[in-house]
């Protein structure tokens, strides 16, 4: 999954990491004017990475950072979703789906200056087949791989156990990195990639400088530094974007506040798609999220449409399951349990909850987080619920909640893509254990691509008739940037927020 926690909020198997390095030393400002003379980048965001290996921690403020940009894979989504060559050049899959055969970048090099060969690419997936600290979310997308096998330096092949169509889209994410292998032992201290930039430094959960990459093999960077600098504070992000003290919002976090950035001779707003769907998640452990009705009366109670006026100024999708509009098996299904607190307390009532109902909501201090527990807790408390809303800091958040399941409804932002398969994992924090709808992701996972999206359609109706959750929204991509800049990515296809196409009409 991908918790979004960088850009947004967090998504996946999001596993807490406790590491505090800094690598490095400090970074300089930005600004019009600094970012002008020395090609610097700030990049406002909500959260900076609490750890610096996205394959043994899923906070999603990591791959934000450093996919693509640090780290490359073998394919690579482009801005509307489409898989494309990074560092294989092509590949081909046999008749019956199981063998890929990839046909490697011969120029690509590591930032070491070690060769990004076939050896680097089974050292890199063996490793994420075999190593214990692995994430779930990783483990089960690269669960269909069996063996890698080096053909000559510049081919591999990979060989799976069953047909997977998906496979191939989860290598372009965290999963499919290659990681140099001369440096793999030391990378949750020290980035150790094949792109543009290399890691400079790192204040834990407060910003991550990377620098122009010696000698990249590719096209080479616009700019020779760039900080990802998180804020908890949205007022103080817009604030600082309008002193010039950032360069770009990677996701404005008050969208009510957009218009002070609608001087276009200064700023560029894109209004672009995401893959977070923020979920109003319950524990399906406690004995009141069993019964149905209790799941659908909150489903009932909440206005989707006003919360996403409120909180987001109307920006963003209203989904109604785990899909968002970019994904193939899209439907709209926001209606399926349409505003109705009338019939939300007499389903309580049916359940034996007629105003006798208490719920902890804890949530991580994200402004949409936090903002949609202020709406929600006021409108359950309109149909009988009594709602605690307790806000964590987002360490702790992951901790209680993610790890521990210390919560009875809680709200944060998915943003891997796909993720709609964690609730097929009975052990996620979700506690959801339905083995029909277990069964049909089986199915759309290993039958025939042609029925792929049938099958992934009749999962998504599941989760909404079965009101697993309450899908509040969809979050807007929306960014903020210079005017002068040019290339900014409009939507978020993956986790990264991809800086290698972004340049300046100014040089």
């Amino acid at each position: 999954m991908g918790f979004r926690v960088g850009r947004r909020p967090l998504i996946g198997a999001v596993l807490a990491g406790s590491m505090a390095t800094l690598v490095g030393c400090s970074t300089s400002g930005s600004g019009s004017g600094a970012s002008s003379q020395a090609h610097n980048l700030v990049i406002g965001t909500s959260v900076a990475p609490n750890a610096l290996d996205p394959s043994t921690n899923s906070a999603a403020a990591i791959p934000q950072a450093l996919l693509y940009n640090v780290y490359e894979t073998l394919v690579k989504l482009d801005n509307n979703g489409a898989i494309k060559p990074l560092l294989a050049t092509k590949w081909e899959q046999s008749d019956d789906g199981l063998t890929y055969t990839f046909n490697l970048q011969p120029q690509a090099k590591f930032a070491s200056g070690a060769a990004v060969d076939a050896n680097a690419v089974k050292t890199s997936f063996d490793r994420v087949m075999t190593e214990p600290k692995i994430t779930s979310a990783i483990k089960q997308q690269i669960a269909p791989m069996a063996a890698v096998n080096v053909k000559d330096p510049t081919t591999v092949e990979v060989v799976l156990s069953q047909r997977s169509n998906n496979w191939l889209y989860y290598m372009a994410q965290a999963a499919g990195i290659v990681y140099d292998p001369t440096k793999i032992n030391d990378i949750d201290k020290q980035p150790a990639g094949s792109g543009p930039f290399e890691m400079k430094e790192w204040h834990q959960n407060e910003l991550v400088t990377l620098k122009r990459a010696g000698s990249y093999w590719g096209t080479p960077t616009k700019f020779d530094e760039v900080t990802f600098k998180s804020f908890t504070d949205p007022n103080a992000e817009n604030a600082a974007m309008s002193s010039g003290d950032l360069d770009i919002i990677s996701n404005v976090q008050a969208p009510q506040a957009l218009s002070q950035f609608n001087d276009t001779s200064k700023y560029t707003i894109l209004d672009g798609t995401t893959n977070s769907e923020v979920v109003m998640g319950f524990n399906h452990q406690k004995d009141a999220f069993q019964d149905i009705r209790v799941r659908q009366a909150i489903n009932y109670a909440i206005n989707r449409g006003d919360l996403l006026k409120t909180v987001a100024a109307g920006h963003g999708t209203l989904i109604g399951s785990m899909v968002p509009p970019t994904d193939p098996w899209y439907e709209d299904l926001s209606n399926t349990y349409g505003y109705d607190p009338d019939k939300a307390r007499q389903l309580l009532k049916d359940a034996g909850h007629e105003n006798n109902l208490t719920l902890a909501l804890r949530v991580p201090t994200l402004p949409y987080a936090t903002a949609s527990a202020t709406f929600v807790a006021s409108a359950l408390k309109d149909v009988g619920i009594t709602v605690n809303v307790d806000q964590l800091d987002f360490t702790r958040w992951i901790d209680e909640v993610m790890t521990k399941s210390n919560y009875d409804l809680t709200i944060v932002g998915h943003a891997e893509g796909r993720d709609i398969i964690k609730w097929a994992e009975p052990g996620y924090y979700w506690h959801y254990n339905n083995p029909d709808f277990q069964k049909l992701i089986a199915e759309a996972e290993t039958g025939p691509s042609d029925e792929q999206v049938g099958l992934m359609k009749q999962a998504a109706r599941i989760l909404a008739t079965d009101a697993v959750a309450d899908f509040l929204y969809l979050l807007a991509n929306l960014v903020v940037t210079r005017a002068d800049l040019e290339g900014v990515p409009k939507n978020l296809t993956s986790s990264s927020f991809d800086i290698t196409s972004i340049s300046s009409k100014n040089f």
